[in-house]
């Protein structure tokens, strides 16, 4: 069979996010998680279960959004939003762990918060943190995942915005579609 050519443009992309800084964040979010959750939370506590799914549901639905995006703005949209929403839900889960501890969550008058902000910042891939999972303690864990989860909904945010003028620009995969048949129609 033939390989079919998209010489229409019609598709967006090819829905490959493992490059982008979101994913990689939400790849170190999740393998924080399944460490943080088995290291420091009973194998009987609900809350390892609903951490580690909470955090994959993150990374996979930013997957699944960007894989979709290539046909279905719509979709992308929907998708990436779950995979937001998934982190926003894994935060409180962070946040109730040190508060019911009496932890500290660490805003900018904390003496480390800036560096770890910084850190987060311009360290996105897993192998930066990797080396740190056995050695920090739930506090800073937790405090690491809370501002990972916090840059990655900005960006989220921020994409998501531009999706959106992206849509109401272009519209959909269908507006594409019969616009790139009509195109085709004229050439012939």
């Amino acid at each position: 069979m033939a390989r079919i050519q998209n010489t229409q443009g019609f598709l967006r992309g090819n829905g490959n996010c493992k490059n982008t800084y979101f994913y990689k964040k939400s790849q170190v979010i999740y393998d924080l998680t399944f460490f943080f959750a088995h290291k420091f939370l009973s194998s009987r506590d609900r809350t390892v279960d609903q951490m580690i799914q909470a955090a994959r549901s993150g990374k996979q639905n930013f997957v699944e959004g960007m894989a979709d995006g290539v046909t279905s703005t719509e979709m992308q949209i929907k998708l990436l939003n779950v995979g937001k929403s998934s982190l926003l839900e894994l935060r409180e889960d962070y946040e109730d762990y040190l508060r019911t501890r009496n932890l500290a969550i660490w805003d900018n008058s904390h003496p480390r918060y800036s560096a770890m902000v910084t850190y987060c910042k311009y360290h996105n891939d897993l192998p930066y943190y990797q080396p740190f999972f056995t050695k920090w303690t739930a506090e800073e864990l937790s405090n690491v995942a809370l501002t990972l989860i916090h840059q990655t909904d900005k960006m989220m945010e921020s994409y998501l915005t531009k999706l959106e003028t992206f849509f109401v620009k272009n519209g959909g995969i269908k507006e594409a579609m019969a616009k790139a048949r009509l195109q085709n129609k004229r050439t012939r």
